[in-house]
């Protein structure tokens, strides 16, 4: 009885930090469900393998953003702030191990 009790409590401490699957694939969605003429499925998936090895969830949801609003992108770069900074740094090596693995793709 007191290890079951242990499971529950420590699983209900634990849920809340693992990373949700409604998270997965933000880069492949958004992706594919903008109006561009190259964005085709393995496109979109090939962009997602490259961002699950090189952005954090929050950076992949950051940069899934830049396609609906595409100016949000110009203020990151511009912006004066130090973590806006660190990413983009991150993003640009994206964008061009994107251009090395999917560009065949297009």
């Amino acid at each position: 009885m007191t290890r079951a009790l242990l499971a529950l409590l420590l699983a209900a401490v634990l849920i809340p930090f693992v990373p949700q699957q409604v998270d997965a694939r933000v880069l492949s969605r958004a992706c594919q469900q903008s109006e561009r003429d190259a964005a085709n499925r393995n496109l979109c998936r090939c962009i997602q393998k490259v961002a699950n090895k090189s952005l954090s969830r929050a950076d992949q949801r950051l940069a899934a953003s830049f396609i609906k609003e595409p100016h949000k992108a110009q203020e990151i770069r511009q912006s004066d702030s130090r973590s806006h900074e660190i990413f983009w740094k991150r993003y640009k090596a994206f964008g061009e191990d994107v251009t090395r693995s999917c560009n065949h793709l297009r």
